[in-house]
Order: structure tokens, then sequence, then C-alpha cells
């Protein structure tokens, strides 16, 4: 780790952060109700424009894992930078793309930049910031990114209506520099200093393989077919990459990961409750545009007025996770969140009227917020900061992937029952199923921790977070990581 970062570059690399996540959660979100106006402009189906979500979701994907570790060997100032900058440059060319293939283009540019500044971005920060104000820095960064969430359905559908699609990059391009100059003014830089300076380059060529394969069959499993060759072929390879990758992790010397880390029991539940709570997410904003706009017959800007309202409670999950995680462990706080999540979305299933519907969609929205949001807070407190861009690359690969498998799991399984059944009838289905997977989690969560915990009082191992499981290992959790932090008194919540 370097040195202990001055306030002035706390303070600097707490605006670079927040900027360039904000930027990235705009993206996302504003160019979903962007995709009719993009296949109108350039002449195309709307399958074909749906490529510039695809290749995006394909190129971020595949780098959250190396650019996370290319942050902890070499610096996470340099990958910061390096990621802001193709962010920035993909903006640009996207605005000023003259056809389809090369805005798809420009969009791998962008993704590329994304996936490398998304882990490096949690490392920066819980690099930067002391243990006293870590946790409280990371949700404040969040609650600022979540804005962006909060205002992407309204920005891209008010810019598609507007001035045109275009507008959501020129918009992007000017905040991305901005994160970029107070980035190289401000950013400490940090790496860890138990890596030599060499990456697993063929861990890296076997994981992003693996990787792309899986999220170009989940993303274009619907539009060729789940029993096509082309879908079958990419999950045949991924499965043989994914195996040569786990082999070549577990004999290199210097691996990409460190297979321990999945050791770590707080690591892994929390990395699970949040992969559940993120796909519950994905599922239920895709289920509600589709609610909103053809059921409810909204327009494109009436819909993103009406996703106001849980995504305002999404930036402020940020924030809450952060003063939760100073009165309860972070595997409670995810639990808490699934329950929040799941119940949010079985009664969004079951209201229609519009006084009851916004603010039970506002709830699902802390819920599903507070779950992504603060797995992102939470695992930076059970792994030690030297490893932060490994543990929150890893963390990031499961949300963004499986969430995709979720969206499309949701697409197909609508695409089936609306010959037996109404559309809202189908919307329905899926909410509530969704929903009771993410309560089951949670409880399984609970059960887990619970277990632990009496285990400890009988002499086995340490419950997940108490001071004896830090000690136990020497400080350190297997993996590499750091043992849990203890919630205060050092009492189980």
């Amino acid at each position: 780790m370097g040195a202990e970062a001055s306030p002035a570059a706390r303070k600097g690399a707490f605006i670079a952060v927040a900027v360039a996540l904000f930027c990235i959660q705009l993206d996302f979100f504003a160019l979903n109700l962007a995709v009719p106006g993009i296949a109108d402009e350039f002449g195309v189906t709307a399958s074909a424009a749906q490529w510039t979500l695809s290749a995006y979701m394909l190129a971020i994907g595949c780098c959250f894992i190396v650019g996370g570790r290319v942050g902890d060997v070499f610096g996470r100032r340099g990958a910061l930078l390096a990621g802001t900058a193709l962010f920035a440059a993909g903006s640009v060319g996207c605005a000023l793309a003259s056809g389809l293939w090369a805005l798809v283009g420009a969009r791998i540019v962008q993704g590329v930049g994304a996936g490398f500044v998304f882990p490096v971005s949690v490392a920066v920060i819980t690099n930067a910031f002391p243990d006293a104000t870590r946790a409280r820095a990371l949700g404040a960064v969040f609650g600022i990114a979540n804005v962006g969430t909060a205002l992407g359905p309204f920005v891209g559908g008010g810019f598609t209506e507007g001035p045109g699609w275009r507008w959501i990059f020129w918009l992007l391009a000017p905040l991305s520099v901005l994160a970029l100059a107070v980035a190289y003014g401000y950013v400490p830089d940090s790496r860890d200093p138990t890596a030599p300076r060499q990456l697993d380059l063929i861990g890296c060529a076997t994981v992003v393989c693996a990787l792309a394969a899986l999220t170009l069959a989940v993303e274009r499993g619907s539009a060729w077919g789940w029993d096509h060759a082309r879908t079958l072929t990419l999950l045949a390879l991924f499965a043989v990459a994914a195996a040569l990758f786990v082999r070549r992790e577990l004999r290199a010397r210097h691996p990409l990961i460190d297979l321990g880390l999945f050791r770590n029991t707080p690591y892994v539940l929390v990395t699970g409750t949040g992969t559940v709570t993120n796909m519950g997410y994905a599922v239920t904003v895709f289920v509600s545009t589709l609610y909103l706009q053809q059921v409810r017959g909204l327009s494109p800007l009436e819909a993103g007025l009406v996703f106001l309202a849980p995504a305002a409670l999404v930036a402020l999950s940020g924030p809450l996770g952060a003063r939760l995680s100073g009165h309860m462990r972070p595997v409670s706080v995810m639990a808490l969140a699934g329950a929040l999540a799941g119940t949010g979305m079985i009664v969004l299933s079951l209201v229609t009227a519009w006084w009851l519907y916004v603010p039970v969609f506002a709830w699902c929205g802390l819920g599903l917020g507070l779950g992504w949001t603060f797995a992102s807070v939470a695992t930076q407190q059970v792994v030690s900061p030297e490893r932060a861009g490994e543990a929150s690359g890893v963390l990031l690969t499961f949300l963004v992937t499986l969430g995709g498998v979720a969206l499309a799991a949701a697409a197909s399984a609508i695409t089936a029952m609306v010959p037996e059944r109404s559309p809202d009838a189908a919307y329905d289905a899926i909410l509530r199923s969704g929903g009771a997977v993410i309560l089951a989690a949670s409880v399984v969560v609970l059960v887990v921790r619970h277990r632990l915990a009496d285990t400890a009082e009988i002499g086995g191992v340490p419950p997940t977070g108490s001071p004896r499981s830090a000690d136990s290992a020497g400080t350190r959790a297997p993996g590499g990581g750091a043992g849990p932090r203890p919630s205060r008194g050092g009492r189980l919540p």
C-alpha cells in the first residue's frame, strides 16, 4: 500500500472516484431507453441496436477481474487514469458514431474503461481512507454514483425524445474528463506490496475467454435461440475455458485470483447475497420498464419519471449501508437488504393503484440498491486492503455476469408465458419468483452465520466477524484477506 494519504489527496480521490462512477452508472441506465432511438436513426432493427448494450456488457464483464488485479499489482492510480481516459474517449466516439458498428466499437472501448475504473475505484477509496472513515467514504461514493442510476432513465428518455440520444454521451464526455483531471492531480498511488510486478497472462486470457463466451451466450441467447448451435458452442467454450482457468490458478506461482479467497466465509456470504440481490435488481428494472410502457402505456420519458422514486432510494442506500455497518456486521446488513428486496418485489407484483405502486416501487429500490451497493462496501471490510482490487473485481464479475444471466432468464420466461397469460400476469409471476429466491437466500445467509457463531461458542471455528477469526489466521483470513472486523463492542448483531 502507499503512504497514508493527506486530507487533500483523500478529498481528490473521493471526487474523482465519485464522478467516474456516476458517469458509468448514468451511461448504462440511460442507454437502455435510447435503444429504440438508435435503431430509428441508423435504420436497423431493435435486435441489432441491442448490440450497443451487449457489446458494453461483454467488455465490462471481461475486465473486472483483470482490472482489479492490474491495479493491485502495478498501481491503482495508473489503472484508474487509464480506465477513465478510455471511458472518456469511448464516450466521444459514441457521440460521433456514423453508424451502428462504429457505435458498438466505441461502446466496447467504454466498457473496457469502465471495467478497470469500477474495481480500482473501490480499492482507491479503501487505501486512501483510514479504517475509521472508510465505510462512510465508500457509502458516500456509491450514494453519488447511484444518483446516476436515479437520473439514468430520466436522462435517457428525455434526450431520446428531445435533442437525441447522442447527447447522453456529450454529457458523459466532459464529466469523465473532469474525473480524469482530478484523479491525475490528487489520487495517491497504492498497490499490493507483497505482489511482484508481473501478471498471470495465461490466467487473464482464460478468464477473459470464459467470461466473454458466457456473456455473449447470455446476451444473445434469446435472439439466436437457446438450442442454437452458436449458443451451445459458446456455452461449451465457457465451460472449457473456466476449467482451464481454475487449473491455471491452482498451479500458478502468482495467480490472478487467490482461490483461497473463496474459503473466506464472510466474503462468500456477502458476495453471494449481493449477487442474488443484483440479479433481482436487473430483473425488476427490466420487468418494470416493460410493465410501465406496455401495460400502463407510458412514454419513455414518463416511465423515467416513475423510476425516479426507486432510483432515489437506491442512491440513498450507499450512505445508509455505511451507517448500518457501524452497528451491524456486514453479513447481517446483507441479509436485511435481501429481506427488504424480496418482500418489496413480491408486494410490487400485487399492487396496481398509483398511490401504492410508486411507494412500493421505492421500497423495492431501497432493498435492491442496499444489497448490490453495500456488497462492494462489505467486501472491503472482510479482506485486506492490499488485495482490495482483486476482491472487488471478483465481486463485480459475479454481480454483472449473473445479473445478465437473470435478465436473459426473465426474458425467456416471459416469452414462454405470454401466449398462455397476459403480459402483466407474466411480469407479476417473474417478480414473485425473484422475490422468493432473494428471501430464501437471506434466510440461508442468516442460518449459516448463526451456525458458525454457535460452533464458535462450543470451541469450534470462530464466528464470522469476531476478533478471534482474524487472530487465528495471523490477522489474515484464508486467501490473503484480512479477517472480518468486529462490530462495536465485539457483540453479535
